[in-house]
């Protein structure tokens, strides 16, 4: 993947109250040249756990917080229509799907309560989400000067798992997770699906997968910052030839 400048008019990203949500809105706020406006979104309403968030709000004059339930189509459309009041005509250039639901279980232990709640928020959440903010995708896609698929000129990020990998099965000696790998192992099909019809608008799509990282687990390999500072040297890179693909922090093809 060639390097190419790295600018983005506007993005959105879920989940974005800790972990790895919190950590790209951190990195994209540090970019030379930041977005005019970064949307945070986030599920819970508690001033506690959205501390951190409201503190660079108060401190970012482009960063609005969001409050946005991907498995409830009314708040996600009530987002969307928050965001086209700041970003007008210019539609909105990247999201990143990134809200995650993960329970610890086991294929003996694994319930169905558990396993639909994470496909709820794994995998249908992306679908609606971007099927919500399309219109503003496609805005960005058709104002932008550049050729081909790129993030700076409108792309959709599904943050997966090498968990949902079938050759690689991240982790499971660890963490059997059932459901959670279910869950990413479809949201990678929706990407693929993602990627065939909407790069005829000009959008871009892949799933990523941004490493074990110690958001839960203390024995895992990346700090937040390693993980979120590597997907965006990724997102930077991504051309036309990567639609469709799934990738991890560093750039290299994770095999479905």
């Amino acid at each position: 993947m060639a390097k190419r400048d790295f600018t983005v008019d506007s993005i959105m990203v879920t989940g974005s109250s800790s972990g790895i949500g919190l950590g790209l809105v951190k990195q994209f706020l540090k970019l030379p040249t930041p977005p005019q406006w970064i949307f945070a979104a986030v599920h819970d309403r508690d001033e506690e756990k959205n501390r951190e968030i409201n503190n660079l709000v108060s401190q970012n004059s482009n960063l609005v917080l969001l409050y946005l339930d991907v498995t409830d189509r009314k708040s996600i459309v009530a987002a969307a229509e928050e965001v086209q009041k700041y970003v007008g005509g210019s539609g909105l250039t990247l999201l990143m799907n990134n809200a995650g639901l993960m329970f610890n279980t086991t294929l003996q232990d694994e319930t169905a309560k558990e396993m639909a709640a994470e496909y709820a928020v794994n995998t249908i959440g992306p679908l609606q989400v971007s099927q919500v903010f399309l219109p503003l995708l496609k805005m960005a896609a058709e104002r932008s000067p550049q050729e081909g698929l790129s993030c700076s000129k409108a792309a959709i990020i599904n943050t997966s798992s090498s968990g949902g990998s079938f050759e690689l099965m991240g982790q499971f000696n660890r963490l059997q997770n059932i459901g959670y790998r279910c869950s990413k192992t479809a949201l990678n099909m929706l990407t693929r699906c993602q990627s065939l019809v909407y790069k005829t608008f000009g959008i871009l799509c892949i799933s990523i997968h941004p490493g074990w990282v110690k958001t839960r687990d203390p024995e895992a390999d990346l700090t937040v910052e390693e993980s979120t500072q590597g997907i965006m040297n990724v997102l930077s890179r991504l051309s036309e030839e990567d639609n469709g693909t799934f990738v991890d922090w560093e750039g290299r093809r994770v095999p479905w």
